[in-house]
């Protein structure tokens, strides 16, 4: 513990208060019925081309509600609300449909009723969607309807290579975000029709993992077996953006037998390397750049480092209206904290095979006693995660001080000793509340569940107030977008197909 607070003592609190974070969450728009709503994004809403706080992810019937970055914890979720407010307010002026709150997805079509998102005319708005096309034909469209919270953390006087030194870290502990926070243990069986899969039955329609956690982030989610072949690094910024430059160049014999347009000139898919683009690269954590427009991704970090992290492994929280406790986004602070200022190894082959290894286990038996996992470090090769995720908490112990330190009281020893009764309780984690709801109130069933709890959230939601001030910013902003969608349109001068090969050249992925 020494060396932790030698290290905290380096760690001004101007620091710790200047920590910045922002979240992006999806929902699926949704019927009463629990089925996929197939409408197109409402106009309503403003264009998710170019809105700064609501667009579109995979899908047009997915929902990306995103905030901006806050100093504060209270205010991001507060700004969060407020966008889910206005959401919920447009949505029952055009009817009846709500936001699904679970991660794992509500019954849905056959995959190619699955609509994609749509961002309009422009050369930029079809790239969005061909990509989005490209997902699909790679994938498959249910898949790509999984929904999540991402968590963006960043902290004042962080280099690129301490960033990568927390991600190398976050990688091999994250597996105790799948079970602290997994909150995906069952699924509506039409997620899996067709597939083969190692689930158990609950009832007709429903299956799930006994000990699971997180099937999002198991062998059923965001999962590829074309990437499964990437060992990408992350040991300094200059051999992850070499290994993803790699991937964005390398022909992929499946996705060249798919090809880029077909015989009637319709796009299947940007490109046939094994990526696309950057954004199709799956993984628990990014390193993260905000990019000038028409800028690639890896330019921008390779041009001017890395800004902040992505954390990309947090189920939405059905029990949470916004998808995510205020004590679970306290607890990450802490978490990327610890990651950032311990020792963090360079990391190897083994080491990455290991860490996916143990997402999986994780994912699906992770409240199992007696779980194991891999551990290259120690001796006989395996830990109890019961164990290894004890150490992480009492490492994590000091930089829990330190926060409350900074910004005064104790909510972050709070969060930090709920991480140690779940630890220690396992059926008070997400993902056995969810099975325990299921089983005692709904038969079971997933869909019914998350129906019920949609409603309430909806329901709540609806019920807060909402000022006119804030009504007026929301239309203002949905209205300035849309403008916004059409001087991007107007100004279009190339061919689609100019465009994409231009966007897509190596030039544009280098300084």
């Amino acid at each position: 513990m020494s060396d932790d607070i030698k290290r905290l003592g380096a760690i001004a609190s101007a620091n710790l208060l200047g920590i910045g974070r922002g979240i992006e969450k999806e929902s699926l728009r949704v019927q009463p019925s629990g089925m996929l709503a197939l409408t197109p994004h409402p106009v309503a809403l403003g264009a998710a081309l170019t809105h700064p706080h609501i667009t579109t992810d995979f899908s047009e019937s997915q929902v990306e509600l995103i905030t901006g970055v806050h100093a504060g914890v209270e205010a991001c979720l507060q700004e969060l609300t407020e966008v889910h407010q206005g959401v919920y307010r447009t949505l029952a002026g055009l009817g009846d449909e709500r936001l699904w709150v679970g991660s794992m997805p509500c019954g849905l079509p056959t995959d190619e009723t699955i609509p994609l998102g749509r961002y309009g005319r422009s050369n930029v708005g079809r790239t969005k969607s061909v990509y989005r096309m490209g997902l699909g034909q790679r994938y498959g469209r249910r898949m790509q309807t999984i929904s999540g919270i991402h968590y963006n953390w960043s902290m004042p006087g962080v280099s690129s290579e301490q960033y990568f030194a927390l991600i190398r870290n976050f990688r091999r502990d994250s597996f105790l975000l799948l079970y602290l926070f997994g909150a995906s243990p069952a699924l509506c069986a039409s997620f899996v029709a067709g597939r083969p899969h190692l689930l158990q039955p609950l009832n007709p329609g429903n299956f799930y993992m006994p000990y699971g956690t997180s099937l999002r982030m198991g062998p059923l989610g965001y999962q590829s077996e074309a990437q499964a072949s990437l060992a990408v690094s992350y040991n300094s910024l200059e051999s992850y953006a070499a290994s993803l430059q790699d991937a964005l160049l390398r022909p992929y014999p499946a996705y060249e037998a798919i090809g880029i347009q077909n015989p009637g000139g319709d796009y299947n898919q940007l490109s046939t390397s094994l990526l696309q683009i950057e954004n199709e690269f799956y993984g628990t954590i990014r390193p993260k750049r905000v990019i000038q427009p028409g800028e690639r991704p890896l330019h921008a970090l390779r041009d001017r480092g890395v800004e902040y992290v992505e954390v990309r492994c947090m189920d939405l929280d059905p029990f949470e209206p916004v998808g995510i406790a205020a004590q679970t986004v306290r607890f990450l602070d802490i978490f990327l904290l610890h990651c950032l200022h311990s020792d963090s190894p360079p990391d190897s082959p083994a080491e990455i095979t290991a860490l996916g290894h143990n997402q999986h286990l994780v994912a699906s038996r992770g409240r199992e006693p007696g779980l194991r996992l891999e551990c290259v470090t120690a001796v006989g090769g395996t830990r109890l995660l019961s164990e290894w995720g004890a150490d992480i908490l009492a490492q994590c112990a000091p930089f829990a001080a330190a926060l409350d330190a900074a910004h005064g009281g104790r909510d972050y020893r709070d969060a930090l000793a709920a991480a140690h009764h779940a630890l220690a309780n396992p059926d008070s984690t997400p993902s056995a509340r969810v099975l325990a709801v299921m089983a005692q109130d709904f038969d079971n069933s997933y869909v019914a569940f998350i129906r019920h709890q949609s409603e309430q959230t909806r329901q709540g939601l609806l019920n807060l107030p909402y000022s006119d001030a804030l009504a007026q910013r929301a239309q203002a902003q949905a209205q300035a977008s849309l403008a916004s969608q059409a001087r991007i349109e107007a100004a279009d001068t190339l061919s689609f197909e100019e465009y994409r090969q231009q966007y897509l050249s190596p030039q544009r992925m280098k300084v």
